[in-house]
């Protein structure tokens, strides 16, 4: 070959080194095959003809030369082809090993040169306050000992900037740099400025004419920048959370009868100084619909409609709801599956009649696929055990089936709460009538310590400090070491709970407790209670449950000032009580802690002599009920309770009677009814009672956000029959009411209520009170 054709190409080759930084520039550059005109024709000349004897590896630092050969295509012994040189030099770089490569010829020797891509000695991040190392270091790939290369290190920067964007930081940026240090290797930094919080300015919507933009922002998860939401992420901006504000909005319109609803566009626009969003939803409502026909109807053989219907909440007449259908569909899958029906499939028919503006449902019951279940995958448990989540299933092994029940059981096993997210899906079997059930969890820290502080009309200020583990060595067991201290009240306990005992749906445990209660402003006199307990709970069936348990307990009746009424003064001493008893509860509610819709009754029995040195027979009834009015804000409740001890043998001690008065009948104070010793002003409480509210809960009109609620009531309750004979001991069992108004506040640090009641029926000698407040909360 002539000197000068070897300059050329040396030169060519040394011009595509210089762009091999980018892999799809070099392999274009520096492929003769492709190459172009009078240039490319000289390159393939180069590499055509002749054998290749020998490939001579350059610029290896820490890779072996043998490992470079082994990504070529082309080998000693194989003739000169551009096309393969070409594919060697596209399968070099796809490794990503190397910063640069070239490839030329020396006589029949194929030379290759690289410059490797230096190894990460070491990352880290400056400017991250929001976000923590640890949090960055799990979302990035890159890891120290790894091969540097800019592709990875940019796709790094989009998902830091990302975790940044999903705390609402769009104006946050991230600039890598490297350290260069010896061996050919690198300390990698990213230079984070975090911003400000990308907030949300204005939330707008065009076409809404039958509901304001106020009304439609209270029904979004998306708010607008406001000073008060400091403790809450929903006014800054999330793509995420706009998506489920537009499936929000659709649901508010189907709920309120609009079928035809849709959501055009969502749009987001960032100001200027990038430190806010104006968000706009465009929409179509269309006509209000309501519901025409309502029917049932079945392929399924002896099973009469009839039967079903009051699982239907669709009635004809009535605005359109979605929500309502849906409810009806899940209603009707379990009254159906209840009838021993066990593949059923139930779909709503509807047929829409857009002059009459009314919509006919059908809803078709057939039979429905025959599958059963194959087996139960579970994955994502690290410490808990298979058995814990397996027991909360309602589904096994070669069962039939059913959606309805699947539903159930992923809430079931996120009610344990050790969990932070449950995912229950299916997949397919080997045979076509089996299904796969695969229950994806994630775990989260189930021990607490927690330290309370508050303060109450009855208590006064209170403080709380607990330890607890509610999924001990993984097994589901609740381990509670608790102390509350008030300036009326103290209480120590050790709690102990099996929920699945001896491997059955029983709940069993065990309670140690010391208490000390004052009394000396109702009745004058202490109280210190001293014991332990054990329970055993079961269910009879999913919404009907039993708790059975036995009771150990040493009372003290103590401090009794000579002032105090001679039938406290002969209550003084101490007393043991071994009592048995049962509780029986139905509960239906969508909430046991805030119930704003279903009812509950429960069912009390207890019964004192098995030993100890205190006879009585005592049962309660309570129930409730909540009915909610327009939203979930509007909700009207009534609660009732009837309480009765009989002495058996003898008459029914002090500790063991029943007060009322404070929470449990507002307007009057804590034992402000009932017997009384009107010469000392002493409760001696009674041995039979009656109490029962009606309250209707209301929102302000104020933001959802707010927590804040009012609360208008009527409490009614009597308490008496303590077996005195005395003119000074008044005893009537006369009924009381109060009527009163309250706030609630779910404040940032706590519940808070406030109640404000007055007695309109009473007796002279009650103690009123006129002003309630409590405040409690957990850190």
């Amino acid at each position: 070959m002539p000197v000068s054709s070897k300059v050329l190409v040396a030169g060519l080759l040394a011009g595509c080194a210089m762009t091999t930084v980018s892999v799809a520039h070099a392999q274009t550059a520096a492929s003769p095959g492709r190459a172009q005109g009078a240039t490319g024709s000289m390159v393939a000349q180069v590499f055509s003809g002749g054998t290749v004897r020998d490939i001579r590896v350059e610029g290896t630092q820490r890779i072996e030369p043998s490992t470079v050969r082994s990504y070529l295509t082309i080998q000693p012994g194989d003739p000169f082809d551009p096309d393969r040189i070409d594919q060697s030099l596209k399968s070099l770089f796809n490794t990503g090993l190397f910063a640069d490569v070239v490839l030329k010829r020396d006589g029949d020797v194929l030379v290759v040169t690289v410059a490797e891509n230096p190894i990460i000695n070491r990352i880290a991040f400056e400017g991250n306050k929001r976000i923590d190392k640890e949090t960055l270091d799990k979302e990035i790939q890159l890891r120290p000992r790894v091969v540097y290369t800019r592709t990875r290190v940019q796709s790094d920067v989009q998902r830091i900037q990302e975790i940044y964007r999903r705390q609402g930081r769009f104006g946050a940026t991230v600039e890598p740099k490297i350290i260069q240090l010896d061996q050919n290797r690198v300390d990698l930094v990213f230079e984070i400025n975090e911003g400000v919080r990308t907030g949300v300015r204005g939330i707008t919507f065009i076409g809404n004419e039958h509901f304001s933009d106020g009304t439609l922002r209270e029904n979004i998860q998306t708010k607008e920048s406001a000073w008060w939401r400091f403790l809450t992420s929903d006014d800054n901006y999330d793509p995420d959370r706009l998506n489920y504000d537009r499936d929000l909005l659709r649901r508010f319109y189907l709920r309120e009868g609009y079928a035809d609803f849709r959501v055009v566009s969502a749009v987001a626009e960032l100001t200027p100084d990038k430190s806010d969003f104006f968000i706009t939803f465009t929409i179509e409502e269309g006509e209000r619909y309501k519901f025409g026909k309502v029917d049932i109807n079945t392929s399924l053989k002896q099973l009469d409609p009839a039967v079903l219907q009051n699982s239907v909440t669709t009635t004809e007449g009535d605005w359109y709801n979605a929500q309502k259908v849906e409810d009806t569909i899940t209603k009707l899958t379990n009254a159906v599956g209840d009838l021993q029906y066990a593949f059923v499939d139930v779909r709503p028919r509807i047929s829409r009649n857009r002059e009459t503006h009314t919509i006919d449902i059908t809803y078709e019951i057939n039979e429905g696929p025959r599958t059963f279940v194959d087996r139960i995958d579970i994955s994502g448990n690290v410490r808990t055990l298979d058995k814990v989540i397996r027991r909360e299933m309602l589904l096994s092994e070669g069962d039939p089936f059913s959606a309805s029940k699947l539903k159930r059981s992923e809430q079931r096993i996120k009610d344990l709460g050790f969990f932070e997210r449950v995912n229950i899906t299916t997949a397919e079997s080997s045979a076509p009538d089996r299904t796969v059930v695969n229950v994806d969890v994630a775990e989260q820290s189930t021990g607490e310590i927690s330290i309370g502080a508050g303060f109450s009309t009855s208590d006064g200020p209170l403080g709380d400090f607990s330890i607890r583990e509610r999924n001990l060595l993984g097994r589901g067991q609740d381990l509670r070491l608790g102390a509350t201290l008030s300036g009326r009240r103290q209480l120590y306990d050790i709690s102990f709970t099996e929920p699945y005992f001896m491997d059955r749906d029983l709940s069993a445990g065990v309670d140690i407790f010391r208490t000390r209660y004052n009394y000396q402003d109702e009745s004058s006199f202490n109280e210190k209670n001293t014991g332990f307990a054990l329970r055993l709970g079961y269910p009879l069936t999913e919404r009907l449950r039993q708790r059975v348990y036995y009771q150990l307990q040493d009372t003290l009746i103590e401090e009794v000032p000579t002032t105090a009424s001679k039938y406290i003064q002969e209550q003084r001493g101490e007393r043991l009580t071994s009592l048995i008893g049962q509780e029986l509860t139905y509960d239906v509610r969508n909430s046991k802690l805030t119930p704003t819709e279903g009812y509950f009754i429960r069912l009390t029995n207890d019964i004192a002599g098995l030993g100890g040195s205190v006879r009585f027979l005592r049962n309660k009834l309570a129930g409730g009920y909540y009915l909610p009015l327009g939203d979930d804000q509007w909700v009207l409740s009534t609660t009732g309770e009837l309480g009765y001890i009989h002495g058996l043998g003898k008459k029914v001690d002090l500790g063991d009677r029943f007060f009322i008065g404070g929470d449990t009948l507002r307007g009057f104070n804590t034992a402000g009814i009932g017997p009384r010793d009107i010469s000392t002003g002493d409760a001696l409480g009674g041995t039979r009672y009656a109490r029962a509210s009606v309250e209707m809960s209301f929102p302000f009109g104020l933001p959802e956000e707010f927590g804040l609620l009012g609360h208008a009531f009527t409490d009614i309750g009597t308490l008496g029959k303590v077996d005195i004979k005395d003119p000074n001991v008044k005893d009537d069992e006369s009924i009381r009411v109060s009527i009163g108004t309250g706030v609630s506040w779910k404040s940032p640090f706590g519940p808070i209520r406030l109640d404000v009641a007055l007695p309109i029926r009473k007796e002279g000698y009650d103690k009123k009170e006129l002003v309630r407040f409590s405040f409690g909360t957990r850190f």
